[in-house]
C-alpha cells in the first residue's frame, strides 16, 4: 500500500471519530451545561461501604466510562512494555526499505532526490513512533480523547482538557532545555569535578560523586533540573565510555531512585511533595526532619553499597576515560563567560518561580531562547526534542490521571499505615507519584482538618508520603522527572532501554530506602 493511500486512512480515521460531534453540530444541538466531568468521588455517595470490590462496582455502576478509561489506561502501561518490540520492528521495516531503495537505483528506477529529502518509509517512521516510551501515553491519550468525544461529545472533551492542570509539562519542557545548555551544564560540572577530584577524577568517582551530590540538589532547583543535569553529566562521565549493560542499569536505577527522594528536603521542588505540603501543612523545615534526612542517608548508604559491588569495572572505564580527555583537549572550546552562566542560572531561577504560571514560564523560555541565539558561539545546538517527547508524556499522564482516582482512592483509603506504605511504593510503579500523592490529598482521613485521630491520621500521610517517593524510580512513569532521564540515556541501551532492566536496576535501592524511611519513622 503506498504512503498517499495509508495518509487517506488515517484521515478517513480521524473523520470517523469526530462524526458523533459533527452530525450534532449539524443537527444544531445545544449541549447541555456540563457540570463535574469526570464525577466528584463525593457523587458516588459510598462513604458508608467497607468493601473495596463492592465500592469499585458500585462506581462502575454509575459511571460505566470509568471502567473503559482505565483500560486505555492500562492498555498503555502495557504498551510502555512492548516499546523494545516496536522498535526492532521498526528497525527490520527500515532495513528492507534500504534494501528496495537499493534495488531500485540499481536498476535505475529511483529519481534524483535531494540529499535531505530521500523517500522514508511510512511504516517503519510510524514504528518508530510507536517505540518511542514518551509518546506512548501521548498515543494513547489521543485514543481516551477520542472515546469520550465517541462516548459523551466533543463539548465533554474539552470542559476536560479544561479541567486539568498542564503546568508542570510546560515547566519540565523549559527547565530541560535550560538545564542541558553549555553554561549550565559546565557550571554543574566544575561543582561536581571538585568532588570528583577527591577520587581522582576518575570515572568511578565521577559516578558516585554525581549519584551522590546532584539528586539532593533537586530540593532546590527541582527535579527535573537535578534529573536533566545528572543524565547529561552520567552521559558524558560514564555511559560514553561504554560500560557494561550491568553497570548501566543499575547507575539507571540508582538515578531514578535518587532523584525521586532527593527532592524531599524541602516543600516546594518534588511534584509528589508540593501536591500535598499545603493540605497536609508541610513545610521545608518539617520535610527536612520528617523525611530529607533519611532520603540522603538512604542515598549515601544505596551509592556507596553499588560503588563496592561495580569496583571491578571502574578500572576499565578509566582507560578510556583517558582517551576520551585526550581527544577532547585536542579540541578546545571556548570557555563560557562567567556573566553568561550567571544570566542561565537566573532563567532556572525564574522558571522555577513562576512554574505554576505557564504563561510567565514561556515569556521566560522565549527572552531565553533570544539570549542563546545572541551568545550562540557559547551554547550546544538546542535539543528541542527530547524535552517536547518528555512533555508530551507528562501532560498524557496528566490527561490519563483525572481518570484514575475513581480506583486510586478507595484503594488508598483501605489501608494500613504498612499496608499505606507498601501500597504507595506499588502504585506508583504503575501512575505517577504526584498523581498519588494528589489524590490522596482529597481522601478525607489523610485531612489534618477532618480526621478523628490526628496521630493516626500523620502516620498515614508519611506511609503515603514515604511510599510514593521511594517508588519513583521503579518505572518511567513512576516519577514526572523520569522520563527526563530516559530522554537523555536512551541513547547508550542498544534497542532501547528494558522497563524490566530498569526494574531490576531500581529493586535493591528501592529497599535500601524503603527501610530507611520505615524503620527510622519517628
Amino acid at each position: 500500500m503506498s504512503p498517499k493511500a495509508k495518509l487517506a486512512i488515517f484521515l478517513l480515521f480521524l473523520a470517523a471519530c469526530g462524526s458523533s460531534t459533527w452530525a450534532r453540530a449539524a443537527a444544531g444541538a445545544s449541549p447541555a451545561p456540563i457540570t463535574d466531568f469526570p464525577p466528584l468521588l463525593e457523587s458516588y455517595a459510598d462513604v458508608h461501604l467497607t468493601s473495596l470490590p463492592t465500592i469499585l462496582a458500585g462506581r462502575v455502576r454509575a459511571e460505566p466510562f470509568n471502567l473503559v478509561a482505565s483500560a486505555i489506561f492500562f492498555c498503555a502501561i502495557i504498551h510502555t512494555l512492548l516499546a523494545n518490540s516496536f522498535r526492532r520492528l521498526a528497525e527490520v521495516r527500515e532495513r528492507k526499505h534500504r534494501e528496495a531503495l537499493a534495488t531500485r537505483a540499481a536498476a535505475g528506477d529511483l529519481p534524483n532526490y535531494p540529499e535531505d529529502r530521500e523517500p522514508v518509509s511510512f511504516t517503519a517512521t510510524l514504528l518508530h513512533f510507536f517505540g518511542e516510551v514518551e509518546a506512548v501515553f501521548g498515543i494513547w491519550g489521543a485514543v481516551l480523547l477520542v472515546t469520550i468525544d465517541l462516548w459523551f461529545g466533543w463539548p465533554h472533551v474539552l470542559h476536560y482538557i479544561s479541567s486539568r492542570n498542564y503546568a508542570e509539562p510546560v515547566f519540565v519542557v523549559v527547565v530541560m532545555c535550560i538545564a542541558a545548555t553549555r553554561p549550565v551544564v559546565q557550571a554543574a560540572e566544575r561543582g561536581t569535578h571538585l568532588a570528583a577530584q577527591l577520587g581522582g577524577g576518575t570515572p568511578g568517582a565521577w559516578w558516585l560523586a554525581i549519584l551522590c551530590l546532584l539528586p539532593p540538589l533537586g530540593s532546590f532547583i527541582t527535579e527535573p533540573a537535578a534529573m536533566t543535569l545528572a543524565a547529561v553529566l552520567l552521559s558524558e562521565k560514564v555511559f560514553a565510555l561504554e560500560p557494561s549493560a550491568r553497570l548501566k542499569y543499575t547507575t539507571l536505577g540508582l538515578l531514578f531512585v535518587d532523584i525521586s527522594v532527593g527532592g524531599t528536603l524541602t516543600h516546594f521542588a518534588a511534584p509528589p511533595v508540593l501536591m500535598v505540603a499545603g493540605p497536609w501543612g508541610f513545610d521545608t523545615a518539617s520535610m527536612s526532619l520528617q523525611f530529607g534526612w533519611k532520603a540522603l542517608l538512604g542515598i549515601a548508604v544505596s551509592n556507596g553499597l553499588f560503588f563496592l559491588l561495580l569496583r571491578r569495572e571502574f578500572p576499565a572505564l578509566a582507560s578510556r576515560a583517558k582517551i576520551s580527555e585526550e581527544a577532547r583537549l585536542a579540541v578546545p572550546l571556548e570557555p563560557v563567560p562567567w556573566w553568561i552562566t550567571i544570566v542561565h542560572v537566573l532563567f532556572v531561577a525564574f522558571t522555577v518561580i513562576t512554574l505554576h504560571s505557564p504563561p510567565l514560564v514561556i515569556m521566560g523560555f522565549l527572552f531565553f531562547l533570544a539570549f542563546t541565539e545572541a551568545t550562540r558561539h557559547h551554547q550546544y545546538e538546542l535539543n528541542i526534542r527530547s524535552p517536547l517527547l518528555v512533555g508530551l508524556f507528562l501532560a498524557a499522564l496528566v490527561t490519563h490521571g483525572g481518570f484514575q482516582q475513581w480506583w486510586i482512592q478507595p484503594v488508598l483509603s483501605n489501608l494500613g499505615a504498612l499496608q499505606l506504605f507498601v501500597g504507595s511504593i506499588v502504585l506508583t510503579a504503575f501512575n505517577d507519584n504526584a498523581a498519588i500523592t494528589y489524590l490522596a490529598s482529597l481522601v478525607p482521613i489523610f485531612d489534618p482538618v477532618h480526621a478523628t485521630e490526628s496521630a493516626a491520621a500523620s502516620a498515614l500521610r508519611y506511609a503515603l508520603l514515604a511510599g510514593a517517593v521511594t517508588g519513583g524510580g521503579l518505572t518511567i512513569i513512576a516519577n514526572a522527572p523520569n522520563p527526563a532521564g530516559h530522554a537523555i540515556l536512551a541513547k547508550h541501551f542498544p534497542g532501547g532501554i528494558s522497563p524490566a532492566g530498569l526494574l531490576a536496576g531500581a529493586l535493591v535501592p528501592t529497599a535500601v530506602l524503603a527501610a530507611c524511611f520505615w524503620l527510622l519513622r519517628g
